[in-house]
């Protein structure tokens, strides 16, 4: 009974899902941007919606960053109080797509959908967490379905 009243004051209800669809076009954008900033690291977070228990991630959001081959840095006070972010996306300019501490820090607090794509950027590189840092799967689909 209490968890129904903060899910309804929080509207934690709002991001609960059981599926995760991914638009191509943001995979595509997602290898194009890691491949063009090695050696440092992408990062951008992710605009979507949640339908029927589906996220679905259609866009990517960019805000300014800081990065190097060893991190990045996003200032997400930058994200107008309009716009629901649904988690964040970022490189690894190495061989692992397993996320930092630094990373399972960021996780938790931003957003419930998160992707890392370690070299050589390839989709078969991308790994997806929730904002816990466990792995969880989802489809890429068609942008337009004809």
């Amino acid at each position: 009974m209490f968890e129904k009243f903060l899910s309804k004051i929080f509207n934690s209800s709002d991001f609960d899902f059981n599926e995760v669809n991914v638009y191509d076009e943001v995979i595509n954008s997602i290898l194009d941007y890691s491949k063009g900033s090695n050696p440092n690291e992408f990062m951008a977070l992710f605009d979507g919606k949640i339908n029927n228990k589906v996220l679905t991630i259609t866009g990517l959001i960019f805000l300014p960053i800081e990065s190097s081959y060893e991190g990045a840095i996003m200032n997400t006070g930058m994200l107008p109080v309009t716009i629901k972010n649904w988690g964040s996306v970022h490189s690894h300019p190495g061989p692992s797509a397993s996320p930092s501490n630094t990373d399972l820090i960021s996780f938790a607090k931003i957003g419930v959908f998160h992707m890392i794509i370690c070299q050589p950027y390839r989709v078969e590189d991308i790994r997806a967490y929730n904002k816990y840092g466990e792995n969880i799967s989802y489809k890429i689909i068609k942008t337009h379905l004809d």
